[in-house]
Order: C-alpha cells, then sequence, then structure tokens
C-alpha cells in the first residue's frame, strides 16, 4: 500500500481514526522503531510524517520522499531532524511542546531522590538478603532538604523542578542562556550564577537544555572536576550534553558523588561499565512516559499533522520560515 501518512511509532488506534480521512495511512505495528531502511519505503509516496525522536530526518530521507510536506514530530525536542534541510524543501516541522513538562520534571526530581537516598541501590541489596540487622552508621544516605539544587537551563521544565524544590526547602541557583528579569527570580525563588560558580556551588546539578551545538558535551571533564566530590548529577533533557565516558570516569573515582540518568550519549546504549556502578540511577529515557502525558503528545502531533495536511498553519511549528516559500 502506498501510504499518505506515516505513522513511525505505535501510537492507540483511536488516533488513526482521524486521520483516516486524508488516505492510506501505515503506522508501525512494533514497539520498536522503524529501521532506516523501512521509512524509506513508507515514505515514497507520504505527504505527512508523524516522525519519533529515534527516527533520523536528514536531507537524503526528504529527497526520497518527494512528496512530503509536513513532519510531525512526537516530542519537544527536534535535534533528530535537519530542520534547515526541511525549511529549504518546503517542508514544515512541528513538535509538541508543553504537554511534558510536569512529567518530565517529576522523573528529574524523582531520579534526584533515589539516587541521594540509594533506593535503587538499597532495594536490591534487600532483594539480595544482604540487609542482617538495624545498625547506626549503616546504609547512610544523602538529605536533599536545604541543600542546593543548580538547574543548567529553566525553561519550562527547569522552572517545574525549581518549584518542587522549594517544597523542600533548597536553595535553588541557576545558569541560562539569558538571564530572567528580576521579579521572575523572584518570583521563582532562584538565583542566577555565572556556569563555573553554579557548578561548585551547587550539592545537585540538573540539566535542562536542548541539544545543540554549543550544548553538545556541556558536561564533561573539566566541568565535573570543578563540582563537590558529595554532589549529584541528574540529566532527563539529552543525552549527548554529558560526555559519558568522562562522568564514569567521575563516578568511579569520586569527582561526584552520584548521578541519576534518563538519557544517554548513544541510545539504547550507554558507556560499557556505567549500568555496574552503584552510585547512578539510570532509567530508559521515561521522563515524559505517563498514559497523561504521552497521550497528550500523541493528540498534538495529530493535530500539528492534520494541520499541515490541509494546509494551515500547525499550532506549533519550529520553522515558521517555510510559509514564505
Amino acid at each position: 500500500m502506498k501510504a499518505r501518512v506515516v505513522i513511525s511509532g505505535k501510537i492507540p488506534d483511536t488516533f488513526l481514526d482521524q486521520i483516516t480521512d486524508w488516505g492510506p495511512v501505515y503506522m508501525n505495528p512494533k514497539d520498536e522503531p522503524m529501521t532506516r531502511s523501512e521509512i524509506i519505503c513508507a515514505l515514497e509516496e507520504a505527504e505527512g510524517y508523524l516522525s519519533m525522536l529515534t527516527d533520523v530526518v536528514d536531507e537524503e530521507l526528504m529527497k526520497l520522499a518527494p512528496k512530503l510536506k509536513i513532519v510531525s514530530n512526537m516530542a519537544v525536542g527536534y535535534n533528530n531532524i535537519d530542520v534547515e534541510a526541511a525549511t529549504r524543501r518546503g517542508i514544515m516541522v512541528t513538535n509538541t511542546p508543553g504537554v511534558l513538562t510536569e512529567a518530565t520534571a517529576e522523573l528529574a526530581f524523582g531520579l534526584l531522590l533515589a539516587v541521594a537516598r540509594r533506593i535503587c541501590d538499597l532495594d536490591h541489596l534487600n532483594r539480595r538478603g544482604e540487609w542482617r540487622s538495624w545498625a547506626p552508621f549503616l546504609f547512610l544516605s544523602r538529605e536533599v532538604s536545604e541543600k542546593t539544587l543548580g538547574i543548567i537551563g529553566l525553561g519550562r521544565i527547569g522552572k517545574a523542578v525549581a518549584r518542587r524544590a522549594q517544597a523542600f526547602g533548597m536553595t535553588v541557583i541557576y545558569y541560562n542562556r539569558h538571564r530572567l528579569k528580576l521579579e521572575e527570580e523572584q518570583a521563582l525563588g532562584v538565583s542566577y550564577r555565572s556556569f563555573d560558580d553554579l557548578l561548585s556551588e551547587s550539592d545537585f546539578l540538573s540539566l535542562h537544555v536542548p541539544l545543540t551545538e554549543e550544548t553538545r558535551r556541556l558536561i564533561g571533564e573539566r566541568e565535573l572536576r570543578r563540582m563537590k566530590k558529595t554532589a549529584y548529577l541528574i540529566n532527563t533533557s539529552r543525552g549527548a550534553v554529558i560526555d559519558e565516558k568522562a562522568l564514569l570516569k567521575a563516578l568511579k573515582e569520586g569527582w561526584i558523588e552520584g548521578a541519576g540518568l534518563d538519557v544517554y550519549e548513544n541510545e539504547p546504549f550507554m558507556t560499557p561499565g556505567l549500568a555496574e556502578l552503584r552510585n547512578v540511577v539510570l532509567t530508559p529515557h521515561v521522563g515524559s512516559a505517563t498514559y497523561e502525558t504521552r497521550w497528550k503528545m500523541a493528540s498534538l502531533a495529530i493535530e500539528n499533522l492534520i494541520c499541515g495536511l490541509r494546509g494551515d498553519i500547525p499550532p506549533f511549528l519550529v520553522n515558521p520560515q517555510v510559509l514564505k516559500k
């Protein structure tokens, strides 16, 4: 079947009812990403493409889909898409911002609590039957309350994490490419720091930046060595923001105390040795993986897709320059 619409990830069938009027639809039937060759074959006649963040949508792929009008990415980030190439070819690119803010902030704080209080490590220890008795200085961990939380990237998710930190009486400091207005800082209860000062002052450092050439390997050996030996690094943004080999070395050699990671440099793979460490909590890129949020993401991606197919301006168009084509 020559599909007019291609959906590269398996989503609930209820969403298909909204787009079947637009012609033949192909949806990936598997709970794993389509291969590149499968995507290329499916896109041959497609006008609409609902893509996943695991899809590499580059110029070569777009050349092989000459009828393509819109790429609706079911994600907030769109670093998997060559937006400039899409714009040159008159293809709209959209994303799904806003809907995953609270879910991702929850997971970031969950990772923070889990690694600081050694929840996963102690759970495994207990399951192995290694708990014999209570002792006053056995199984010690770090408190979160009254500590300093540093946030790099105070966008929607960073702000949501900052709000959660207030409940624990944490001091929240942040670094952003553009500093907030003073009244915004006061309303959020946050204070600005230079990048290096943020690294050295934070007990917990949480990353909330998009992946760009400026943020790629933002945290490497130099930055990790500037952090406190008792500090924890949390990442729910993009894996390549951290130099994973440098982090592995830091965790092994005690430059920092621990880390909580939901994203990785080369997903779904992680640097060999990372999974063996007891001072890191590892989740499989599930920041937005709640029933509520994934449903909203799919709904918004479908809305963007339909608007593009109809010739209207999608609500979350990331390359408005394409409208001048």
